[in-house]
């Protein structure tokens, strides 16, 4: 971790000190060596929850990049952000501020994750477990999305020698080149430790929390993801089949329902919450700012022919578009998963869990883990959306194009394409433009920080 990233946390904290929805106090802007008390720990924990909210992350770039990057023909961009076209045209540039964002952002979550781990010792006995599940929590999940999005895949193989992002696992208080010219770890280094932190946060999280805190169950809804991305899908079905089968979620009776809702649905694992007051943005930056149409949003991400034509007659998913126009005028179809502003952003739902649970079940063969086979988990996601029952799965792409259906524009295809490695836009999975750049200033400031090959 840099100087320039260190600043950037100390500001970014001191505003979170005002974000109403969270009610971080004060403490929040202090520096690592000033936490004292078991609030100020809390404090940290919290403002971690806001930058997930934040526009850089779950409150929108998270998804609209992987989509971007992936788009397949199943995307236009008829937007004016030169960054978010470059994104589409896979010629984004190592000077994009908003890759940048992304990864500034991301490395404030994980600081502030480290922040809470060094301070484990202010807290009550009862609480440190949770407290401590929670912060590994924020750092495995982030450290998933940052090698995913700066580095080749798991999939790729040479994961031992593959460079992925640094592993900072230690607060940051202040510079030291000693310390912080850290080097790039490899993919298979950060996968080992997303892996160590999602199975220990699993562990000592509750299995209930207020809705905006995540769980046990949002630990283990990730390690499945996590584990898809590996190819280790006996591990992948047992942490999908955990969660099905805790009898803490259901699915909602019409898809319709999962999306632009209050709070969280009964499907829904984990989820970012938003207020009038507290959101990831709404005039340039936020989820429903680039999806929904003007006057809402900007509509600037507008879905096409060909994405609508994979969808079968009366299959409800097929209802969730609409027309509209964006900002500047351009006509197109929109997507209503995120139509409304300061609606709960959906992250990992039940539906997922189905879908997962099938394509590990059938990828890995012998007895399903669970009580369903890959057939009725499918079958189960079909008929919700009021299409009939498969009499048989021929082969694993049948699954893999429900879930394409089912997770539409919800971030999950950029990972779907690069761990079975499917073509996109064009090009192979590994080409090096399906990928972000190491961004520039980071490099420019003499950090260990190859840059990615083709930038």
């Amino acid at each position: 971790m840099n100087s320039r990233i260190y600043f950037i946390l100390m500001a970014f904290l001191l505003a979170t000190a005002c974000n109403k929805k969270l009610d971080v106090p004060p403490q929040n802007s202090l520096t690592p060596d000033q936490i004292k008390s078991a609030d100020d720990v809390k404090a940290v924990l919290a403002g971690a929850y806001s930058t997930w909210q934040n526009a850089n992350a779950f409150g929108e770039k998270y998804n609209t990049f992987g989509e971007l990057l992936i788009n397949d023909g199943d995307i236009d961009w008829a937007g004016t952000f030169e960054s978010y076209d470059d994104l589409h045209q896979n010629s984004q540039v190592t000077t994009s501020p908003e890759i940048y964002q992304v990864w500034a952002n991301s490395y404030h979550t994980i600081n502030a994750a480290n922040i809470v781990l060094s301070k484990l010792g202010l807290l009550a006995a009862d609480e440190k477990n949770q407290i401590e599940g929670e912060a590994k929590f924020f750092r495995g999940v982030t450290y998933y999305y940052l090698v995913n999005f700066f580095a080749q895949p798991y999939s790729a193989g040479s994961t031992s020698s593959n460079p992925g992002v640094p592993l900072i696992l230690q607060p940051v208080s202040g510079y030291d080149p000693s310390r912080d010219k850290l080097p790039r770890a490899s993919v298979e280094a950060v996968y080992t430790q997303i892996v160590s932190d999602l199975t220990d946060a699993a562990a000592k999280m509750p299995a209930s929390n207020p809705a905006a805190r995540a769980t046990r169950f949002s630990a283990l809804a990730f390690l499945s993801r996590v584990y898809l991305s590996q190819a280790k899908y006996a591990q992948a079905a047992a942490a999908s089949n955990e969660v099905i089968q805790s009898g803490r979620f259901s699915l909602v009776s019409s898809i319709d329902k999962e999306f632009n809702n209050a709070g969280n649905s009964s499907e829904d694992i984990f989820a970012i919450q938003q207020t009038s007051q507290s959101n990831s943005g709404t005039t340039d930056f936020g989820i429903t700012t680039f999806y929904s149409a003007d006057p809402v949003g900007r509509g600037e991400i507008q879905i096409t022919p060909a994405h609508l034509a994979k969808y079968e007659p009366g299959d409800e998913r097929a209802e969730l578009f609409y027309d509209g126009e964006s900002i500047s005028g351009s006509t197109g179809k929109m997507t209503s998963k995120w139509r409304d502003l300061y609606k709960s952003i959906p992250v990992i739902r039940l539906g997922e869990m189905y879908l997962t649970r099938a394509e590990a079940n059938f990828r890995k063969g012998g007895t399903p883990v669970g009580p369903n086979s890959p057939l009725a988990d499918v079958n189960i996601i079909r008929n919700r959306a009021g299409l009939g029952s498969l009499g048989a799965i021929a082969n694993a792409n049948v699954i893999v194009m429900e879930r394409y259906r089912e997770l539409a524009f919800e971030g999950d295809r950029f990972f779907t394409v690069k761990r079975l490695q499917l073509p996109a836009n064009g090009h192979p999975y590994n080409f090096p433009r399906l990928i972000l750049p190491i961004p520039q200033r980071e490099i420019d400031l003499g950090n260990a920080l190859p840059q990615n090959s083709g930038y």
